[in-house]
């Protein structure tokens, strides 16, 4: 029977766990392409629609609020369906508010859609289940890492390639005010194509479907001791009870949250307070996104290297570190004086903050292995409370310096709940063990 990857190799497609592999971050890609495609556009929807601060505000926190609730409901979903079936029904439905905010006609219309476009945000989730599921505990960080690294880039991507996409189609004769929209209407199409590929190419787990395995008998098994995954709800309740999920939620929401904040706000930023133009504010933008190509596989990746030369606390060990020099290097961003200075600043911070949502997604699938789908999925929604949260503070202070200064200094604190997640000396050695048997 087909058994967990020990090792990722690359340029192969030939086992489920490479085509699940290759297969999920491209999803993920093309979810964070959609995600983020309206926010280096936002200068012109602006003006069109004459947006107030209050309403951009509005706008930011609605692209983030919706995931958190689906974030929720898909790691269950994947525990009962299975993350193929989950996955593709996320791409087909999240295509259609992103399809839809093309056709927006007021400030009132694009927040709706806006709100909607937040859904693709949950793809992550299903992008960690579906490689936890895959991959062997060597090499689980850095699967896990990779595939949400690259998938990442997707917003980085959007930041650089949305200006450049609108002025082609100014260039072709369309106006601006189309121009826009018809840009925005190619991540759509891009999510139902990439809906077809994945559902006919991947399969929930080395075995192969859920819904096949349980109709012929078969235990899905998840955890060392042989003990069967949780599904659905109970999955959640699971999750929900380990104190561990919660100290990670805030963690999350401090790295991940901050990344996202950062992408729906870096373009406009640029543009507002440094006087950057369109496209030169977009590739400012779009380079802290592209340091998830490699900064957040790197993270996964020095996680797994210091658990196999120590244990499993040392990945959380890791975490503290990367999350307190996140937050020092979000506090040089906040004071940096001219474009070329917060850059610099920005790409630092950023580093600190790609490989912090690595390695905390190195340390999910040893949190509580009969519920994976619920620890991924609570976890994963802490990034979005974190987006929302800052979100609000910028909304509350009218200050984009301010709001990131004091970001740096809650930053640097929630480390501590790194620390607070250290794992029992038992749980140390069993993962040891498990880790022995999967070599």
């Amino acid at each position: 029977m087909a058994t967990k990857a020990t090792s990722i190799k690359l340029f192969s497609i030939s086992t489920p766990q490479m085509r699940a592999f290759h297969l999920t971050w491209m999803a993920f890609f093309v979810c964070f392409f959609a995600w983020f495609a309206c926010a280096p556009l936002m200068p012109v929807i602006k003006g069109e629609f004459g947006l107030s601060v209050a309403q951009i505000a509005n706008i930011n926190i609605a692209a983030v609020a919706i995931t958190i609730l689906v974030r929720l409901v898909v790691g269950p979903l994947c525990d009962h369906f299975g993350p193929r079936k989950t996955y593709t029904g996320l791409l087909l439905l999240g295509a259609i508010p992103v399809i839809g905010v093309a056709f927006a006609q007021s400030y009132e219309s694009f927040l709706l859609f806006r709100l909607g476009i937040g859904a693709a945000g949950a793809s992550f989730v299903i992008t960690q289940y579906h490689t936890s599921v895959m991959f062997a505990p060597k090499v689980v960080g850095t699967a896990n890492a990779a595939a949400a690294g690259w998938g990442n880039a997707g917003g980085g991507v959007a930041q650089a390639v949305m200006p450049l996409l609108m002025t082609a189609m100014v260039m072709l004769g369309v106006s601006e005010t189309y121009g826009w929209r018809a840009a925005l209407l190619v991540p759509g199409v891009l999510m139902i194509v990439m809906a077809g590929l994945y559902y006919r190419f991947t399969q929930d787990c080395p075995q192969g479907n859920f819904s096949e395995l349980r109709a012929a008998g078969i235990t899905i098994e998840g955890g060392s001791k042989g003990t069967a995954r949780a599904g659905g709800w109970d999955s959640f309740k699971l999750a929900s009870i380990n104190y561990r999920v919660w100290m990670l939620f805030i963690t999350y929401g401090a790295c991940f949250g901050i990344e996202i904040f950062i992408h729906n706000i870096a373009a406009i930023y640029y543009v507002d307070h440094f006087k950057l133009t369109l496209a030169q504010a977009g590739m400012a933008a779009g380079s802290f996104g592209l340091l998830a190509l490699f900064a957040r596989a790197l993270g996964g990746w020095v996680s797994d290297k210091f658990a196999a030369a120590g244990n499993l606390n040392n990945r959380v060990t890791l975490l503290f570190v990367l999350m307190l020099g996140e937050g020092a290097g979000l506090l040089l961003f906040a004071n940096a004086g001219s474009a070329a200075l917060a850059i610099g600043a920005m790409l630092v911070f950023g580093l600190f903050t790609h490989m912090a949502c690595g390695a905390t997604y190195a340390i999910v699938p040893f949190v509580d292995k009969r519920a994976l789908g619920g620890v991924a999925g609570i976890i994963g929604a802490g990034g979005n409370v974190g987006a929302v949260a800052a979100g609000f503070l910028m909304k509350g202070l009218g200050n984009v310096q301010q709001t990131l200064s004091i970001l740096g200094i809650v930053v640097a604190a929630s480390a501590l709940c790194a620390l607070a997640a250290r794992f029992s000396s038992s749980t140390v050695e069993e993962t040891a063990t498990a880790a022995e048997l999967a070599a």
